[in-house]
């Protein structure tokens, strides 16, 4: 049997990945779910673990020789490897597991080619590194990030490693804050996806270097290939030695969240 898969490019196989695990969630949606315990209060359940199945079927289908590094099912592969692909199956469990449809499933190769899917909107936004889309219907729509909005996603979830310089609820309480934006708090990275198509205005979250992680790579590089602006909530770039996340529409919004977050 000839593998469809392996034809794909980069792009190609995140939007595949992206869309089978997107797939396995809405079939897991509103029935019984088996939660697994993570510890601290955290939890999967057996549709994180299905979801992740099914886009390491994807990868491994097209990409065999590459490692992967998925939230489930942890490395595979050498760390190191020059090609590994992070994989968030379900961001926002949850949400999810109280019949909330606010998550988003999220691949991404390294400093590469990245999707995230919602699974139930049936949107996937994509990015080749270079340019970002949104897919609907089978059409593609270049992402447009504006600030027009003024709709601002702070994440509120622990821990708060910048704490006492930072807390995203200080943020929030800041005068001139409320005077321009106004807060959502989706639980989820879709969050990141919607700043680079021009349904918010900026997403905040503290944290390390976030780049590596499973659940933000995907919206990282959408936000950065769309023209986002993105920098850590110090306004460092991001990186190794990175802290959190500031993402913009554009420089303004940016410019001023920064300037409450130093106030």
């Amino acid at each position: 049997m000839i593998n469809s898969h392996a034809r794909l490019d980069d792009a190609d196989v995140a939007i595949a990945a992206a869309g089978a695990g997107a797939d396995a969630v809405r079939a897991g949606y509103g029935r019984r779910l088996t939660r697994i315990d993570k510890g601290a209060g955290d939890f999967a359940t057996d549709a994180d673990v299905a979801a992740e199945e099914a886009i390491l079927g994807v990868i491994r289908a097209a990409r065999p020789e590459d490692a992967v590094h998925g939230e489930e099912g942890g490395q595979q592969g050498a760390a190191d490897a020059a090609r590994q692909w992070l994989v968030d199956p379900l961001c926002g469990t949850l949400n999810y597991a109280v019949g909330t449809t606010l998550v988003a499933v999220n691949v991404a190769l390294r400093d590469g080619p990245a999707a995230v899917a919602d699974p139930f909107s049936g949107e996937v936004f994509h990015t080749d590194g270079r340019t970002a889309w949104v897919r609907r219907d089978g059409s593609d729509t270049r992402l447009a990030p504006t600030a027009a909005t003024q709709l601002v996603d702070v994440n509120l979830d622990p821990p708060f490693p910048s704490a006492p310089g930072f807390r995203a609820v200080d943020l929030l309480a800041h005068p001139g804050f409320v005077e321009r934006f106004r807060p959502r708090v989706v639980s989820t990275t879709l969050a990141l996806a919607w700043v680079a198509a021009g349904k918010r205005a900026a997403y905040v979250t503290d944290g390390g270097d976030l780049t590596e992680s499973v659940h933000f790579a995907a919206g990282i590089a959408l936000c950065r290939a769309s023209g986002c602006v993105v920098t850590g909530v110090d306004g460092a770039p991001t990186g190794p030695a990175g802290r959190g996340l500031v993402v913009a529409a554009d420089a303004e919004t940016h410019g001023l969240l920064l300037s409450m977050i130093r106030g």
